[in-house]
């Protein structure tokens, strides 16, 4: 537990210096300043959680990744997630809610780093455009986008059920998914305080191609992530590999977690 309360404060101190020193660029053009800025926080993040949290990160799996544009699909299990794979990807976008437009100047960087910000309060209209507003801005750009199909934060061994968004995103951008497996939860599960010391692996699977139908897409991509998820689970626990299971969407505004095993009645003695 020490070590992720040190981690927390840490993580504090470097987001709030590192908002401060992106302020004065934000009036600048173009977006390499605070891009480079951003990148420079998250490599931050990950020295922090190698030395701090004790937990290390290894990457697999680069030669999957295509030229030019593509949208990365990770498994959603750590709130880490976003920071170890950051760093590794260039010209890279991300979806986000617009929940986060709601902390002071984060809104602006956002927006400077040309993130896809979903309207998450307009309904299902509102989202659909907000989202094809930032598709068209990043295929102009020819970036890269990393979505999180499952869109929560997943128990260790479970998953949720990995939404269609990602499919009309790759139907937009005629581009190859690159689902993107790991056993960061293992370490650092969801929003927990709590880091356990050890190696985190990031892997890159093999792309799956545009041109196909939407549940093709989506069977082959949720198969890619949890199967190659769980082996790398057993990998870090010693355990032997066990399928995921898919759990029911949380409610907004909660994080999911199991149900208990229920409780065998204890036996009277005779």
């Amino acid at each position: 537990m020490i070590r992720g309360v040190l981690f927390t404060g840490v993580y504090y101190v470097l987001s709030l210096i590192y908002v401060l020193v992106s302020l004065p660029f934000l009036a600048l053009p173009g977006r390499g300043p605070v891009t480079a800025i951003i990148r420079s926080y998250t490599r931050a993040i990950n020295i922090a959680l190698h030395w701090i949290g004790g937990i290390r990160k290894e990457v697999r799996g680069r030669e999957n990744l295509p030229d030019g544009a593509f949208i990365l699909a990770p498994k959603h299990a750590s709130w880490g997630d976003g920071f170890m794979l950051y760093p590794e990807v260039k010209n890279l976008a991300f979806v986000t809610g617009d929940h986060l437009e709601r902390f002071p100047l984060v809104g602006g960087i956002l927006r400077k780093l040309g993130a896809i910000v979903i309207d998450t309060c307009g309904g299902g209209e509102r989202k659909a455009a907000s989202l094809a507003e930032g598709m068209a801005r990043a295929r102009e750009d020819g970036r890269r986008i990393l979505i999180y199909p499952e869109g929560h934060l997943a128990p260790v061994g479970h998953y949720f059920r990995y939404k269609p968004g990602v499919w009309h995103m790759q139907k937009a951008m005629d581009a190859p998914i690159v689902p993107v497996a790991t056993n960061l939860n293992c370490f650092w599960q969801q929003e927990e305080i709590l880091k356990k010391p050890g190696t985190a692996v990031i892997e890159f699977l093999e792309p799956i191609p545009a041109g196909l139908s939407k549940e093709e897409t989506i069977a082959r991509l949720t198969e890619a992530v949890e199967t190659r998820s769980a082996e790398l689970i057993a990998e870090a626990t010693g355990a032997p590999v066990e399928p995921t299971k898919l759990l029911p969407d949380p409610v907004k505004g909660t994080i999911g977690k199991p149900d208990p095993e229920p409780t065998k009645p204890v036996q009277a003695e005779p």
